[in-house]
């Protein structure tokens, strides 16, 4: 169903696709705690870029691949020609004829278009500034582990996050209820809006902007944030920080979640910023148990694609 195809933005998958990776996901979880997992990609090469720093994504990748019996190579920017100006396409032809799959982590998500479309092998976000596959289906699957379901998730901050594009494509392909609180400025970009409100429109999903934080947490189970300033956005994050100040996770805010409501950030998380510390740190939050995940995510991905 999914081995050769390339996983850019979960929109490319079908549901049925979708399930199976959270399925496998769930079953890897299994395999690592009972110290039993399968070698699927034994005699497999992976090829590993980094054109932007990274913690949880670089181990949970690294470590899936290898094991699951195949053999990553991990290749920052700084140490291959893509950063001395060779062209993506050349870096990309390269790859095909070595290894059997890529996974990208860049700063513009046409960069993992030219290695998918240049490499002729499958080829796998590990984040762009578009979207972020890998870290929606980790949460998806925490929301998933604590509730036994999939349920309502709030996210609170940026509009336009490419965390939270990944999540309204999970919830638009699974027909899920996802609440945005957003400053009227920060959108997701018109054409993957578009894209999203057909899936909806197709799978019953409910996807919603609200500008009050509190309208959008009420009754939801998971309150999810971003870092305020991403990678890259550095010349304008005093801006950001101003138009963004009043969607904070406070504890208050947490109040109006349903029973037994959770707290959910990718990380890093700035303290302080985006979300108060007693938040992150507290009872409530799951973000160790969603860092944990991208391991069983990445375990499924690799092993169902390549």
């Amino acid at each position: 169903m999914l081995k050769g195809k390339n996983l850019l933005c979960l929109l490319d998958l079908e549901k049925e696709e979708i399930e199976k990776i959270m399925d496998v996901s769930f079953l890897m979880k299994h395999f690592v705690y009972s110290n039993s997992v399968p070698k699927p990609l034994q005699g497999k090469r992976v090829a590993l870029i980094f054109e932007k720093p990274s913690t949880r994504t670089r181990v949970s990748t690294e470590l899936a691949i290898n094991l699951l019996g195949g053999y990553a190579v991990v290749l920052n920017k700084s140490e291959i020609q893509w950063s001395r100006g060779e062209p993506v396409e050349d870096t990309a032809r390269v790859l095909g004829r070595m290894v059997n799959g890529i996974g990208a982590r860049v700063l513009s998500h046409d960069s993992l278009v030219k290695l998918a479309s240049y490499s002729g092998v499958p080829t796998i976000n590990l984040l762009s500034d578009l979207s972020h596959p890998l870290q929606a289906l980790a949460d998806y699957m925490t929301v998933r582990e604590k509730f036994g379901g999939y349920k309502t998730i709030a996210f609170v901050g940026d509009g336009s996050d490419n965390v939270l594009v990944s999540l309204m494509a999970f919830a638009s392909k699974m027909g899920l209820e996802l609440r945005v609180a957003s400053p009227p400025g920060l959108r997701p970009r018109p054409d993957i809006w578009k894209k999203i409100e057909e899936e909806a429109e197709r799978s019953g999903a409910n996807i919603e902007f609200y500008e009050d934080p509190y309208e959008a947490v009420r009754g939801s189970y998971a309150v999810y944030t971003d870092v305020w300033v991403s990678m890259g956005q550095e010349n304008v994050a005093q801006q950001k920080k101003e138009t963004l100040k009043d969607y904070k996770v406070t504890e208050d805010l947490m109040r109006y979640t349903a029973s037994g409501g959770i707290f959910m950030h990718c990380l890093p998380a700035v303290r302080g910023e985006e979300v108060e510390a007693s938040v992150i740190d507290g009872k409530r939050s799951v973000v160790w148990d969603q860092a944990e995940n991208k391991l069983y995510t990445s375990m499924a991905v690799f092993s169902l694609i390549i």
